[in-house]
This record gives C-alpha cells, sequence and structure tokens, in this order.
C-alpha cells in the first residue's frame, strides 16, 4: 500500500508512506469496498463471555490511577421542566474533555509488556483519538493515531499535545473509513494492537465506569439514566455496570435522527450499514454500531430513541446560556431529550424521580456555532426561507417589508438577482421570527400581498443556488 500521509510527532510533518519512507506526491487510493466490511478485531480471552458488573468494578480499580470521577451537576432548568430532579453527569471535565479516556486505558492499561512495546493503533475523528493520545502519554506505551484529512487542524493539534513524544499522527483519506482501513492494514502489518472506537469488550467495560461511578455518587440507582449512542460503547457498558434486569426500565440510550444506526440494528436483529447519515453530531454519527455492542444492546431490552439535530442544538444553546457548559453536539444529546417537549413525551418520567444524563464530551469547534444557531433557530420554528419575486422598480423592497414583515420579524438573508430585461427578479429571503406563533400571521400577510412569495424548505436545492 503506497498512500500519501502526513506524519507528525516531536518534528515537522512530512508526507511518508506505511514504511516510513519520504513521498513526494500520492493520492490516498479509494478504499476496496470488501475490505470496508471485514471484521478484523483484535482478539483476547473471554473475548465471547458476556460482560457484567464485575467486569465494569474491575475496569474502575484499573482505570483509577489515570482517570478521576467527574460530577453530578443539578440542572435547575431541566428539573423544572420535567418535574424531575434531573443531573447531568459532566463527562465533558475529564481531561480530554469526554468519557472516551476510559475505555482508551482500560484497554491500554490491560496490555502485557510485550504488546506493549508492540504499541497501539487507532483510527478516529476526534474524542476516541484524544483518549488513546493521552492513555498512551500517560502509561508510556507508543501508538500511531490516524486521522482523516477531514479533521480540524484544532483536534489534530490537541492530539498531538495530549501524547506528546508517544503518538505518530497520519493525515490522510477523505473520511473515516478510510483511515480505519489504513489503520487495520498497520496493525495486521507490525502486530500493533488495534484499539477500536467502541466495538472491544475492553473498551465497553471501560465506558461503562461512567454509570458505575454514578451510582457510587447518588448511593443507588437513579430511576433513569439517558445515555448518548453512536457505535453502542457506552450505551452496552451502562447495560453491564447497572445490570440487565434493571436497565429495560431504567436505560435509555439516544442517538441522532439522522444517523440512527442501533436504531436500525435492533428493527434488523443484526448490525446494518448506513448508506446516508447526517454527520452534524459527529462524535455518535456511526454508519454501523458494533458486533460486541449490539447483542448486549438487545439483550437489554433497554430503550434506544432518536433524537433531531435541531433538538441537539436548541439544547447545546441552553446549555451554555444556562448552566454555562461548552457540549458538543453529541454531548448535548441525553439532556436534549429532557428538553424538547415531543422527546420529552416520550420518556417515562414520573413526578419526583431522579434523573441522569451523560453529558458525554465538550470538544466543540467554534466554529461551528454559526450553524448550531440556524439549526436552532429552525427546529423552533423560527428561521423561515422564501423565493420572493420582486418587481424591478424602485420601492419594490420597502413595499415589501412594510406590507409583509411583523415588529419582531428580522431579516437574516437577503440575496437578490438581478435581471436585465425583465419584469421581475427573483430574491431569496430568510426571514427570523420573534416567535413560532408569528409564523401563521407572516404567511397571510404574504398571501395578502401583490408579491409572489414561494416558501423554501431548508432542505431545498434552491439554497445552493442562492448561497454557492
Amino acid at each position: 500500500m503506497s498512500t500519501l500521509f502526513s506524519t507528525r510527532c516531536a518534528g515537522p510533518s512530512r508526507p511518508v508512506d506505511l514504511a516510513g519512507r519520504p513521498l513526494r506526491s500520492a493520492p490516498w487510493p479509494a478504499p476496496d469496498p470488501a475490505a470496508q466490511h471485514r471484521q478484523r478485531r483484535p482478539t483476547y480471552a473471554g473475548a465471547v463471555r458476556s460482560l457484567g458488573p464485575a467486569d465494569v468494578a474491575a475496569a474502575a480499580d484499573r482505570i483509577s490511577t489515570w482517570v478521576t470521577p467527574t460530577p453530578l451537576q443539578r440542572s435547575a432548568r431541566l428539573s423544572e421542566l420535567t418535574g424531575a430532579t434531573v443531573l447531568l453527569k459532566r463527562e465533558d471535565l475529564q481531561p480530554v474533555r469526554s468519557y472516551k479516556l476510559r475505555g482508551a486505558v482500560n484497554l491500554i492499561a490491560g496490555l502485557d509488556e510485550a504488546a506493549r512495546r508492540r504499541g497501539v493503533v487507532c483510527a478516529s475523528a476526534g474524542n476516541h483519538a484524544q483518549g488513546v493520545a493521552l492513555a498512551c502519554a500517560e502509561l508510556q506505551v507508543p501508538a500511531t493515531i490516524f486521522l482523516p484529512s477531514t479533521t480540524p487542524r484544532q483536534k489534530r493539534d490537541r492530539v498531538a499535545d495530549l501524547g506528546g513524544k508517544q503518538v505518530t499522527i497520519v493525515v490522510g483519506g477523505e473520511t473515516y473509513d478510510d483511515a480505519a482501513a489504513a489503520a487495520l492494514d498497520l496493525a495486521t502489518d507490525t502486530g500493533a494492537v488495534m484499539v477500536p472506537a467502541f466495538d472491544d469488550q475492553r473498551i465497553v467495560a471501560g465506558q461503562g465506569t461512567v454509570a458505575r461511578e454514578i451510582v457510587e455518587q447518588l448511593g443507588r440507582l437513579p430511576d433513569l439514566l439517558l445515555v448518548p449512542v453512536g457505535g453502542g460503547g457506552l450505551l452496552a457498558g451502562c447495560v453491564a455496570a447497572i445490570g440487565g434486569s434493571d436497565a429495560d426500565d431504567r436505560l435509555v440510550g439516544l442517538e441522532p435522527a439522522g444517523a440512527a444506526s442501533m436504531t436500525a440494528a435492533l428493527r434488523h436483529g443484526a448490525p446494518v450499514r448506513l448508506d446516508k447519515i447526517d454527520s452534524f453530531a459527529d462524535g455518535t454519527a456511526v454508519r454501523r454500531v458494533g458486533e460486541v455492542t449490539f447483542p448486549i444492546v438487545r439483550d437489554s431490552g433497554c430503550r434506544v430513541s432518536t433524537v433531531a439535530e435541531g433538538a441537539i442544538c436548541v439544547e447545546m444553546l441552553a446549555l451554555y446560556q444556562t448552566e454555562g457548559i461548552i457540549a458538543e453536539p453529541s454531548g448535548a444529546m441525553a439532556s436534549a431529550a429532557l428538553s424538547d417537549p415531543d422527546q420529552l413525551a416520550q420518556l417515562p418520567i414520573r413526578q419526583g424521580q431522579t434523573v441522569v444524563a451523560v453529558v458525554s464530551g465538550g470538544n466543540n469547534d467554534v466554529s461551528r456555532y454559526g450553524e448550531v444557531v440556524e439549526r436552532a433557530l429552525i427546529h423552533e420554528g423560527r428561521k423561515h426561507s422564501f423565493l420572493v419575486e420582486f418587481p424591478q422598480e424602485p420601492g419594490a423592497l420597502r413595499r415589501f417589508l412594510d406590507d409583509v414583515l411583523g415588529p419582531d420579524d428580522d431579516i437574516a438573508l437577503f440575496e437578490y438577482v438581478k435581471r436585465n430585461n425583465r419584469e421581475f427578479g427573483p430574491a431569496l429571503v430568510g426571514l427570523e421570527l420573534g416567535s413560532r406563533d408569528d409564523l401563521e400571521p407572516l404567511l397571510r400577510r404574504m398571501a395578502a400581498s401583490p408579491i409572489t412569495v414561494q416558501p423554501v424548505p431548508p432542505d431545498s436545492p434552491l439554497f445552493g443556488l442562492f448561497l454557492s
């Protein structure tokens, strides 16, 4: 395999192949579709047995030197909305700002000396890479971490800073699948230990320490525990920690509506690969859940629901503005199920119960907040776009503003294309309303106006025509 990589360790970046030989220029070849679906997971003693509280307890002991407990923080906002006592499990306060450190440390700390000398390999676009990097720095284990070329520079730098001299970063390929295929090849060729993001019992047991810690802090099981779901590592770990008999009525997994891979797996009775996903909630945007995690979740009988990406965005803003928490999209997913009325109606919450929502991560790129605000406004029914045919004459825009806009309406977007030798010119107009209830009066005023107005849904290709 001869592939262009950008490799970073202690020195400057340079393109190399898997053998470390310098390359001038070569594209990353498209991954072999058949290879993408091959399951090449490391095996170890006890790989096929079920996990339980004892495994999670052993993981808690193993990681205790390097992973400190995170607090439970009461949310007055969510408690008032639900009538329950809502506590936020602040995994965003881990040194890597996510729970992923737990599973990474559990796996790597459990390796024998021979395996540690061979080193470890992982592929990740974010939180898992940071967890592996810090674990390897603390345990003095060499690691090669593969990142897709789409990984933001600040995340690359963060992984490098956490891993120090123990970590070599390899950047290339357009997708996570590309990076994962290269990581698997390196592990196969060198004997290095592959550290999966979720599909390994040691990872699952480590992530399960989140639930074990919650029980220790409360002194009992919460009445309801809400957990974000991507590949299923955290949810499966929580099942193992609290025991399957309690998981069916106390544990709820939440996954993004645009990447509902666990829901699809439960429907089909086995993991299935989603052809298309919305990658907005990137920490949980997984095309296929794990072969290890799925049966644990399935057999537990716990509930798995989806959360709309717009609801996640509303909750991200609420967490920041009210609780002062900077959560990534996946980190806000569990509590979004409590703040969104449609989601809350589906949860079995009774007055006075204790509900815990896991804030799984806080690695959010500040540059994304524009998109977060946009999605939140659309979800709340406060942002709408229209295609308007303006007469190409002086004063047309002023008449539109006077006749159509309400006192609390604001123009958020105005893209106008002037047409020579035509009576009318099209404009894409984005309006931000004071509240959802302002939409019907706005539509009535538009209908009464002599100007032709056509609503444009958010997913319409017309957006691309005017914004390109």
